[in-house]
């Protein structure tokens, strides 16, 4: 656990250790605030997070500059993320957003809130809410510091949420499946597809839509959506199972590999309609 939180905020640790010299300057004779907060830090770096919190909060309470205040408040807050207190974590990260809307640290604090709900989520079968939170807050982060240092990990963080969403349309497309309640299934398949083309579960969401529209006698539906499968991803699996459902006369379209990506699902899909 410490391993994780040194990495992550190695970069806020060398903003305070060049700052302990301007520290102690306030109070050359007496710093009570300064020793406070260099208990909890050493406290900190013992592993002892539940106690480095509760002087960080003390020291902000003594500091007399707000710059420092902040930074010891920002720092409690990292502490209680370090145990797992999520709760208390996010409550004293908005209290610093609000009290500390111009500190230097502010992007650090959005960053770990993201964090926070992203390490929350459960299974996707089970929970859907902890997902949706964490995709609104990293993408929140990604509009409002797209070229930051900790982009690039939270756009990972990101197509892992959108993986997961769209597992959780296909578990419940399946229930339906198995149900037989066909229209609430396609319902979850072309979410899939409208909302999620660029996840792992693109190619089986179609294939089920092949798979129901055939079934209940809608062939040129079924038809449409093997065409996509077909121009996208004729040497899958899926591709191949749904070909096999299809009548020997249907021509695959061939894929052109020049055509731009981008946005290529919704171009296929208009052009089809």
């Amino acid at each position: 656990m410490y391993q994780k939180i040194i990495i992550i905020f190695l970069a806020i640790f060398l903003t305070y250790s060049c700052s302990k010299e301007n520290i102690e300057l306030e109070n050359p004779v007496k710093n009570d605030s300064f020793k406070l907060y260099q208990e909890a830090y050493e406290s900190f770096q013992k592993g002892d997070y539940f106690y480095a919190s509760k002087k960080f909060s003390e020291a902000e309470l003594n500091f007399r500059n707000v710059e420092y205040a902040a930074k010891a408040a920002i720092m409690s807050c990292y502490a209680l993320y370090g145990i797992n207190f999520y709760d208390e974590a996010l409550e004293g990260l908005e209290r610093y957003l609000m009290k500390y809307r111009a500190d230097q640290n502010v992007m650090y604090a959005h960053y770990l809130i993201a964090i926070i709900h992203y390490e929350q989520i459960s299974d996707e079968k089970k929970d859907l809410q902890p997902l949706l939170d964490a995709q609104k807050e990293i993408e929140f982060f990604l509009k409002k510091y797209p070229d930051s240092d900790y982009a690039l990990d939270l756009k990972f963080k990101k197509d892992l949420i959108m993986n997961q969403l769209a597992a959780k349309e296909l578990y419940v497309a399946k229930y339906y499946i198995t149900t037989q309640k066909w229209v609430p299934a396609m319902n979850r398949l072309k979410i899939i597809i409208k909302d999620y083309e660029k996840t792992i579960f693109i190619e089986e969401a179609l294939h089920r839509l092949v798979e129901i529209n055939y079934h209940i006698g809608l062939e040129q539906e079924a038809k449409k959506y093997a065409k996509i499968l077909g121009y996208n991803y004729n040497s899958s699996q899926w591709f191949e199972q749904s070909y096999k459902i299809l009548n020997k006369d249907y021509k695959i379209v061939s894929k052109n590999k020049n055509k731009e990506n981008k946005g290529f699902f919704k171009r296929i899909i208009q052009k089809i309609k």
